[in-house]
Order: C-alpha cells, then sequence, then structure tokens
C-alpha cells in the first residue's frame, strides 16, 4: 500500500519561492505503472492539477502555471518536489500529492501566502 506524506512552509512571503516535498513509501518513483502528480485547492474552489513527473523523469505542468512551477526528484530518498516560485496569495491553497493512476493521496500540507 501506497503512502505520501507533503511537507513544506507552512507560510510564505509574497515574491518567494515555494518548496513542497513529497515522501513516498510503500512505491517506487521509478515505476513504470505510475506517475507523480501535486494538486491544489485553494479556499473555497475546486481541485487544481500543478504538474507530475513520470517514471522516466518527464515533467508535465499546468498551462497556467508552467512559467512558475518545476518537479524535481530523488530517487534515493523517493521523494519528489514542487518548487513553485514568485508565489502571491493567490497561490494559498492546500497542496497534496498523489500516485496516479488511481487515487491514492497524501493528507495535504497548508500553504499560506502572506507578509
Amino acid at each position: 500500500q501506497v503512502q505520501l506524506q507533503e511537507s513544506g512552509p507552512g507560510l510564505v512571503k509574497p515574491s518567494q519561492t515555494l518548496f513542497l516535498t513529497c515522501a513516498v513509501s510503500g512505491g517506487s518513483l521509478t515505476s513504470s505503472d505510475y506517475f507523480f502528480t501535486w494538486i491544489r485547492q485553494a479556499p473555497g474552489k475546486g481541485l487544481e492539477w500543478v504538474g507530475a513527473i513520470g517514471a522516466s523523469g518527464t515533467t508535465s505542468y499546468s498551462p497556467s502555471l508552467e512559467s512558475r512551477t518545476s518537479i524535481s526528484r530523488d530517487t534515493s530518498t523517493n521523494r519528489f518536489t514542487l518548487q513553485l516560485t514568485s508565489v502571491t496569495p493567490e497561490d494559498t491553497a492546500v497542496y497534496y500529492c498523489g500516485r496516479g493512476p488511481g487515487n491514492s493521496w497524501g493528507q495535504g500540507t497548508q500553504v499560506t501566502v502572506s507578509s
């Protein structure tokens, strides 16, 4: 049973860069059967896909966030990281990491962008 756990700062100042890490256990980042992804949910809004990384390390991003987003991974620790630059209060959300296909998600981590 795969488990995913997000970690990162709860508070980030505007214009700074947000780094979130997802620790994966019970499944490998390099498994060709799966991809790993980030989504977020802002207050009062629906879920928004942020981006994903595949077994080979290939990445894909939401067009609306692509210019500010980077997803990378460390296969030695089985973790993958979301980097979001130039954050604004509109990036305030609960961020979730997950594995697909399927329905495996972390518990989510609240990120607030505020000075």
